[in-house]
């Protein structure tokens, strides 16, 4: 079994667990609703250098955690 979104004709979505992705009734209006394509999660990876941003985030970030960590442990 899996988890689908579905909408209907009014925009009312909704996600349903089920064996197939056949239609289903819209609890909120009563029609049918069909399934749809929903946006997955992405996470860009900043240590693998396939994108410059994300890394130059990740190390600009850590520098900052490494220079508190030191100030703090100097303290």
């Amino acid at each position: 079994m899996k988890v689908f979104d579905f909408q209907c004709k009014q925009g009312h979505i909704h996600e349903a667990f089920v064996r197939t992705a056949e239609d289903r009734i819209c609890p909120d209006c009563g029609e049918t609703s069909s399934k749809i394509i929903s946006a997955t999660k992405t996470v860009l990876d900043p240590i693998s250098g396939s994108f410059p941003g994300a890394t130059m985030k990740w190390a600009r970030d850590r520098e900052q955690k490494i220079k508190h960590e030191r100030k703090v442990a100097n303290s």
